[in-house]
């Protein structure tokens, strides 16, 4: 994995580390599940309106919208909603990368180097060493909501590796036109039909204003920005490459959390940080698979971003033309 490509997995970590405190300040505004279909509405009407359909077969698109769009965030914004804090809910849906990674040797056979296996085991260990220091801070059925959440991510992780999207920022913006069915019914038969709208109409007022930048937060940098170059990156690489960045979302979190809402991370979460940072660090290089091993359909190597007459992938430009409408 290129320094270029590091950095831009550590900056979809950080996007996505903000995105917890934007959805805390969201969840004083809106109903969870309305909140989380209200997200990915707002990405998915101009989706339909002016971005061509994705060139990937469908299955792989729907997993991807339900998967990641849709469980990851229905049980994450439900647990947030009865408690969780936002430090932690940082934390425990990360363990979307161990998840991912178990899910790609299962199914697309994708091997781990040593180096690969210490630097995961290292990150792994210091989200353990935060969640023990943590645990008493949060109910257990928050926890299990948000580890329900991490099972979802991983699951649209692997779908969107095997889209293989030859346009990725296409696939993430009709990943959107996916959840708002689903969870709008949802919000519909648990929150009421009219609480969700309601709550909107208010938004528009001056004590509303965080509410709806908390929305644009979640819709444009967190989903279009951050998830746009995370399936870019998801289709150059195996996945047990990628995932394991995605453990630095919580150093970015918890500390955010720290710093606006006064959730003080203790010693122990401070030094394990630095434990998942180096375990992250150590995780760069993908492992060599064989030709039946590379998942793709359009003659594109994924393990290292050639075709198969040798050109290289173009690099993702978030808001370009080549990689958005």
């Amino acid at each position: 994995m290129t320094a270029r490509h590091r950095l831009l997995a550590v900056l979809v970590a950080a996007l996505w580390g903000g995105n917890f405190l934007a959805i805390r300040v969201g969840l004083d505004h809106f109903p969870p599940l309305f909140l989380a279909g209200l997200r990915m509405l707002v990405i998915a009407v101009p989706a339909l309106l002016f971005v061509p359909r994705p060139q990937v077969p469908l299955k792989w698109l729907l997993g991807y919208g339900l998967g990641f769009g849709t469980i990851q965030f229905l049980f994450l914004f439900v647990a947030m909603d009865l408690g969780m804090p936002t430090g932690l809910a940082s934390l425990v849906l990360q363990a979307s990368a161990p998840f991912t990674v178990l899910l790609g040797a299962l199914f697309l056979r994708e091997r781990l180097t040593a180096r690969q296996a210490v630097g995961i085991g290292l990150a792994v260990l210091g989200l353990a060493a935060i969640a023990v220091s943590r645990a008493q801070s949060a109910a257990l059925v928050p926890v299990l909501l948000t580890l329900c959440g991490a099972l979802g991510w991983a699951f649209g992780n692997l779908c969107s590796r095997l889209a293989a999207p030859p346009k990725p920022m296409h696939l993430t913006l009709w990943m959107c036109v996916i959840p708002p069915i689903p969870l709008f019914a949802a919000s519909v038969l648990t929150e009421g039909p009219g609480a969700g709208w309601s709550a909107l109409g208010a938004a528009f007022s001056v004590e509303g204003l965080p509410g709806l930048a908390a929305v644009v937060y979640l819709s444009l940098m967190a989903t279009v920005v951050g998830s746009g170059i995370w399936t870019w990156l998801m289709r150059r690489y195996p996945a047990g490459v990628v995932a394991p960045y995605s453990l630095l979302v919580p150093v970015v979190g918890i500390a955010l959390a720290a710093a606006v809402l006064g959730e003080r991370p203790s010693v122990t979460e401070l030094v394990s940080a630095v434990v998942i940072v180096g375990g992250v660090l150590g995780t760069p290089r993908p492992a060599r698979t064989t030709p039946a091993e590379v998942v793709g359909t359009d003659g594109t190597d994924s393990t290292n971003g050639t075709d198969s007459t040798g050109g290289t992938e173009e690099e993702p430009v978030v808001g370009d033309r080549r990689t958005a409408a």
